[in-house]
């Protein structure tokens, strides 16, 4: 008699780092399961497939993936061009699911995780027991199903951090979102709808990061096109404005990267964009015409702006994996061997050491985080980056230490260094001149400004 095949490996997630995953589980002999919330592939990535990654096509290709797309007859696009969002997953997340066939289950909605008949709380017989996934359907039924391991690379893009500086959402926030005042995506401004929703207004755009750069080129452009006179940009900071805000430019090892900052910085100088720094919001307020205004902690008011773009990073839904055990970092949500590596706090270089299975593991044995999750709060992931941990991981579940512990990748640096989460203060620099070049002096705009002005735009700031 046949033996009964083993559980599958159930993958949460069917994005670039998910169907990763099921390649090399595949690759391995092991079957994996994709649970994908939404309808199709990759259906966090359309949600901003407008947006141009800066990335190039020949890093954004899994070499498992690869393998199996070439076995399907797939036409890998030109290595040095830049897909948009749209493209990467028409192009690629779409055909390598068509590959994996069967094995990708759509409208499938995990709701938790556990072990087999044991809460967290329960010792007893806990390592010989396989996982139950809690799933809700599209139709509006339950199943749970039975696997090995699990992988999470359900992403963060479903929970954006809010406006509110102390993680919580700013008084007002949430009923302004509700009526569509405040978003937490980087408007598409090719969208005739939503260009007309910007044209000629004023935007405060709240973030440091790549989406808030992308947002301020965006609205710099729409300023300078006929149909955009009297657009304008309030770039609201949590910190003080160094060389290292805008990235590394010409000194990123990623160039589209760079130049990003540099369209960013361009915006700012050329006065399509005004910038208020040190300013952490506290709660957001309507003026007598209906405008709305951001109020910081320390009491000071913005001018009146019609809409506000919220691009303050993302943070982990862990709420379907409380009946697991996790050891996660108390600072950034991310497993605590990873967490010192990406810390945003003690540097920004883009120097993460490569990680896999080891820095990735839990307490709970055969759970994995991967992807975009597994750093948390952190910022600057890089698919790259994901595709090296589902290697790993999948080596280890495979039994292959030797493979699961060995690095095969080399990460692009930024260009910049300085801890990036600290408020007002330059990144505090060894005898070796830190980790990169010397942290660059702060230019303060903003702080000690009258309470009701808007700031300068930039100017004599240098990019690194």
């Amino acid at each position: 008699m046949r033996e009964p095949a083993p559980p599958p490996v159930a993958v949460i997630g069917a994005g670039p780092i998910g169907l990763a995953a099921a390649a090399h589980l595949t690759e391995r002999g092991i079957e994996p399961l994709v649970l994908e919330r939404g309808d199709q592939a990759g259906a966090a990535v359309r949600e901003w497939g407008h947006v141009r990654l800066f990335s190039t096509w020949a890093e954004l290709v899994d070499p498992a993936a690869e393998k199996l797309l070439a076995a399907a007859g797939w036409t890998r696009p030109e290595d040095s061009r830049y897909p948009t969002g749209a493209e990467w997953a028409a192009d690629y997340l779409k055909p390598l699911a068509d590959a994996l066939g069967a094995r990708v289950r759509y409208g499938a909605t995990v709701t938790g995780v556990a072990r087999a008949g044991r809460d967290r709380v329960v010792d007893s017989g806990r390592d010989t027991r396989l996982f139950t996934v809690h799933l809700a359907t599209a139709d509006g039924g339950e199943e749970r199903l039975t696997v090995r391991a699990v992988i999470d690379a359900s992403g963060t893009y479903t929970t954006p951090n809010p406006l509110g500086a102390d993680g919580y959402p700013a008084v007002g926030e949430r009923a302004l979102a509700a009526q569509g005042r405040i978003t937490y995506r980087v408007p598409d401004l090719a969208d005739p709808a939503v260009r007309a929703a910007f044209a000629g207004r004023r935007t405060a755009v709240v973030g440091t990061g790549a989406s808030a750069f992308t947002a301020l080129a965006g609205l710099a452009d729409l300023a300078k096109a006929a149909d955009g006179g009297g657009t304008h940009a309030v770039w609201v900071l949590r910190r003080g404005i160094s060389g290292s805000t805008f990235g590394g430019g010409t000194a990123d090892q990623l160039p589209a990267r760079g130049a990003l900052g540099l369209a960013a910085k361009a915006a700012v100088d050329d006065g399509h964009a005004g910038a208020v720094t040190g300013f952490r919001t506290t709660a957001v307020e309507r003026d007598g015409d209906d405008r709305l205004v951001l109020v910081a902690d320390d009491g000071r008011r913005t001018e009146p702006v019609d809409r506000i773009v919220v691009l303050t990073g993302l943070r982990p839904d862990l709420s379907f994996l409380s009946e697991v055990r996790l050891g996660l970092d108390e600072r950034l949500s991310a497993p605590v061997r990873l967490a010192p590596l990406i810390d945003p706090n003690q540097h920004s270089c883009g120097t993460v050491y490569p990680h896999g299975a080891g820095e990735l593991s839990h307490p709970e044995e055969g759970l994995y985080l991967a992807g975009m999750k597994s750093y948390g709060r952190a910022p600057t992931f890089l698919a790259m980056t994901g595709y090296e941990q589902v290697r790993s991981i999948a080596a280890a579940l495979a039994g292959d230490m030797e493979a699961a512990q060995r690095v095969e990748l080399t990460l692009p640096e930024t260009g910049v260094c300085g801890g990036a989460g600290l408020f007002d203060q330059a990144a505090p620099q060894d005898a070796a001149g830190g980790c990169c070049a010397p942290a660059p002096q702060l230019v303060q705009l903003g702080v000690g400004a009258p309470a009701t002005a808007e700031n300068a735009p930039l100017s004599g700031c240098r990019g690194s």
